[in-house]
């Protein structure tokens, strides 16, 4: 139990650094960036890490991105650790 609660701090400190990276662009860079979800691997203390980054909604208002981090071992890795952000749009839905 204690491995995997350390595994997944590793996985936040992966998690934290994607979701701060990621919400710095704007809509309209996160909207070119994941027409497709993004798949790509991580390296935290030279360990490798899978993140997912996925575009979940684009209203007029704003997008909704989600990002999932995990190190690929099973079964842990079933669920991943996760975060959503919202981006806004300009004004009147305008990036």
């Amino acid at each position: 139990m204690l491995d995997r609660m350390k595994r997944r701090d590793a996985w936040r400190k992966v998690l934290e650094a994607e979701v701060q990276r990621w919400s710095a662009l704007s809509a309209e860079d996160l909207l070119a960036k994941l027409r497709d979800i993004q798949v790509y691997e991580v390296a935290l203390d030279g360990k490798p890490y899978q993140v997912e980054v996925q575009l979940l909604q684009d209203t007029p208002e704003h997008v909704q991105v989600m990002i999932a981090v995990d190190d690929g071992s099973l079964p842990a890795s079933i669920v991943p650790v996760t975060e959503i952000f919202i981006r806004p749009k300009g004004r009147n839905g305008v990036t």
